[in-house]
């Protein structure tokens, strides 16, 4: 009876605070709501195409005039100019203007057909990682089919059948079906990586300033007081309805991708499942922050550090095995990098939930580790000590 009054007073309590104070509707709602539309709307092509680039055509024969039109065909390429030299195309690229340019060099006709290997050369700006990348498949896609077109012309030229030249070229047809995004939507992986890390960083934050707030005001004794003195109760009823509040925002997320924008999704009921999983590891892990750092500006620095770092160490766009040790490590101690597996298997694969269980197992972790420990926060609130 005096732990349901207790959770009742610390709930009709946190409710209050979250009224008072407008930074919560923002953090908890809005914030979350306008990164999810943003990362949506941005990637809404799924794969950007008609990258802006240019062409160098120093030899002006038939065939470059050929490969030129056949480079403005393709649909990742757009050759918005046409430069003279390699110096004005590199000028060009500098400036931003284009992603990178093709280089037909002078005599490529006559090499072609006099069997002298001519050299052709692309170059593309990796500053900009996908244009820059998207510049460079659709350039090495072209030079390729360029040297099989010369192979076949010389091979029908010394009178070989045109079925024959392009079975040699081409002994083995592949038939490519990628898995779990046969449409090569980048916005399919993106999107299920970056919400969920942008509704991480606000738990973490939302968590850490609600708790460590308390220290700052020196209100937590008060706040032990409305629980009958556990920090079990306190916890609970200060975390319950932000958890309540995050899930169903989460279980929005998961309607808008899987519902509204069709991403493709095989157990909709066990990624249901693992967001509220999910919430509670995450605002486990301010829990843990506030625990050992009770201070409101080094914790919510803390979460904010490995908030934004998720971003670039969960292993959403570059594999975490492949990482510095000392870089990776961090990885297995960030929830969505748990949940992000969860969505690879379940939602991607489609692999039955018996083999993800050890990534819903890590997520009911970091409450564990934030039980542990519960008692030396439940000293600090006693006596709140707040150093600016």
């Amino acid at each position: 009876m005096n732990i349901a009054k207790g959770l009742g007073s610390t709930i009709r309590r946190e409710l209050y605070r979250y009224g008072s104070r407008r930074v919560y509707l923002w953090a908890m709602v809005l914030v979350p709501l306008v990164c999810a539309f943003f990362f949506i709307n941005l990637m809404s092509v799924g794969l950007p195409t008609k990258v802006p680039t240019a062409i160098v055509d120093l030899d002006n024969t038939a065939m470059s005039r050929n490969l030129t039109r056949s480079l403005s065909s393709t649909e990742l390429i757009d050759l918005t100019s046409r430069e003279s030299s390699y110096h004005d195309a590199v000028a060009k690229v500098q400036s931003g203007e284009i992603f990178g340019f093709f280089l037909i060099p002078e005599g490529f006709e006559a090499d072609a057909l006099g069997g002298r290997t001519p050299t052709l050369a692309y170059y593309s700006n990796m500053t900009y990682f996908v244009p820059g990348t998207l510049a460079f498949k659709g350039f090495k896609t072209m030079a390729v089919l360029s040297s099989g077109a010369v192979v076949e012309t010389a091979l029908t030229s010394a009178g070989l059948p045109g079925s024959v030249a392009e079975t040699l070229l081409q002994p083995i047809i592949i038939d490519t079906h990628p898995l779990g995004n046969p449409w090569t939507n980048y916005s399919i992986y993106l999107s299920n990586s970056f919400i969920p890390g942008a509704l991480e960083l606000m738990i973490f934050l939302v968590t850490c300033f609600s708790i460590c707030e308390e220290f700052k005001r020196r209100t937590s004794p008060r706040w032990l007081s409305d629980a009958n003195g556990s920090i079990a109760v306190a916890l609970v009823g200060k975390l319950l309805p932000a958890t309540v509040i995050f899930t169903i925002i989460g279980w929005g997320f998961d309607a808008l991708l899987f519902s509204y924008c069709h991403f493709p999704c095989a157990h909709l009921g066990n990624m249901l499942l693992a967001m509220p999983l999910f919430v509670i590891a995450c605002q486990s892990f301010a829990v843990i922050v506030c625990s050992i750092l009770a201070n409101l500006r080094l914790s919510l620095s803390i979460c904010s550090l490995f908030g934004i770092l998720a971003f670039s160490i969960a292993g959403f766009s570059f594999p975490v095995d492949k990482m510095y040790g000392y870089i990776g490590i961090f990885s297995y101690i960030l929830p969505v990098r748990w949940y992000f597996l969860i969505y690879s298997d379940q939602a991607l694969n489609g692999i039955a939930l018996f083999y993800s269980r050890y990534y819903y197992i890590s997520l009911l972790i970091f409450p564990i580790v934030a039980t542990l420990l519960a008692g030396r926060l439940h000293r600090r609130a006693l006596h709140p000590v707040y150093v600016p």
